[in-house]
């Protein structure tokens, strides 16, 4: 049996890349939703006196716990404090590694698409690497400019500028790489707030208290700021992070399009949310349902174009076969031609007709319906050769 190394390294670094995020993602939540639930302490008392923002009571895991936060810092620093950086840094440390070990490795497979564009894989890496750096730039640029003084102008801005990159990269890369590559933008720039302002906001509050003169709130608010633009950052990256299941989306003629889209559902689920911790639920009682018929009509417009493959010639399954022999199987097969996979693509073979058979629905999606197989259209596949596939589904893929 053959030992797949790159497969194998793959899953090592994706299950490190969804544990660290599952835990900065989670820390995320928690202290935006902690800081939106904080009640004041009595005004005048001990707790006021001594600096204290806002506490909570809270009980879990069969405990109590209270937690207190301060207006700036406590009049004396803890022995032991505790820091949440790592899991951002590990989380966009994995994600980076996974996006070199399948994307830039992979290039030809998973990021070009020549019937996108011609271009190389250098080209290719070096698009990709300028994208993450630039978004940063750009992202940091803008917050510090007027427009971070209206949240609602500055998110829609910035919401148009993504959306833009998401329609540049579309016509560069493969829909897969142009999906994964505003991910990895939004996440960079999420890592970056916490490794460039978030940490170094902190840093200064510490050091101002050990020095045992009043901290500047400035580094603070700051930081809480662009915190809260990484909380709503979460759920469009984690969309795109399961999208590559999903070649009805970054497939589709109009995948950028899709992509903000959805974003957009992710938002508004998210700002509810926002709102309810802060008491304001009835005030976001719309955004919900609104998200939710919103999933469903931008569904109903990705879908693909009804085009009536039933009629015409009846097309045999030996055809199908030979087109498939010649435009997929030298990956999808027990032992893949293609130097750049050891195994079969997801354990998804396509040498018998009895096989072809078994994955027709898989091939329906990825083939006919959206042009996410072959990957990069490596093999060149044409668009006759997909409505003959088409067709023979169609026709009821019937074995001759």
């Amino acid at each position: 049996m053959a030992f797949d190394f790159m497969e194998w390294l793959q899953l090592g670094i994706r299950w490190i890349h969804v544990i660290t995020g599952i835990a900065w993602i989670g820390a995320s939540f928690y202290f935006i939703w902690l800081d939106m639930n904080l009640t004041p302490p009595e005004k005048g008392g001990r707790k006021d006196q001594d600096g204290v923002g806002g506490e909570l009571w809270a009980i879990h895991g069969g405990g109590f716990y209270e937690v207190q936060k301060y207006r700036v810092a406590p009049p004396a620093l803890p022995p032991h404090l505790h820091w949440f950086k790592y899991e951002a840094y590990f989380t966009w440390i994995s994600g980076f590694a996974l996006l070199t070990v399948l994307y830039y490795f992979g290039a030809e497979i998973y990021l070009i698409d020549k019937s996108v564009a011609d271009i190389s894989t250098d080209a290719a890496i070096l698009i990709g690497l300028g994208t993450l750096i630039g978004g940063w730039v750009v992202y940091d640029f803008l917050c510090k400019t007027p427009l971070i003084n209206n949240q609602a102008v500055f998110g829609a801005v910035l919401f148009i500028l993504l959306t833009l990159a998401a329609w540049g990269l579309s016509h560069v890369f493969s829909g897969r790489g142009a999906y994964i590559h505003v991910g990895a933008l939004i996440g960079t720039i999420m890592a970056a707030n916490v490794l460039m302002i978030i940490m170094p906001g902190q840093r200064a509050l510490v050091s101002a208290a050990e020095r045992g003169e009043a901290p500047d709130p400035a580094p603070g608010l700051k930081a809480k700021q662009r915190s809260l633009h990484n909380n709503y950052f979460t759920l469009p990256v984690l969309f795109i992070m399961i999208s590559n299941h999903y070649p009805g989306t970054f497939g589709h003629e109009y995948g950028w399009a899709i992509l903000a889209s959805l974003a957009i559902v992710g938002i508004m689920v998210r700002h509810y949310f926002n709102m309810k911790n802060q008491g304001r639920a009835k005030q976001g009682a719309f955004l919900l349902p609104l998200a939710f018929v919103l999933f469903f009509v931008i569904a109903y417009l990705a879908a693909p174009e009804k085009v009536d493959l039933s009629g015409g010639p009846a097309v045999s399954s030996a055809e199908v076969q030979s087109i498939i022999e010649e435009r997929c199987v030298s990956c999808h097969a027990a032992k893949p031609s293609n130097e750049d996979f050891e195994t079969a693509p997801k354990a998804v073979k396509l040498e018998t007709l009895a096989e072809i058979k078994r994955e027709i629905n898989r091939i329906r999606q990825q083939v006919v319906e959206s042009d996410a197989m072959p990957l990069g259209n490596i093999t060149e596949m044409t668009e006759e050769e997909r409505l003959t596939i088409g067709r023979w589904i169609a026709q009821g893929g019937k074995i001759d």
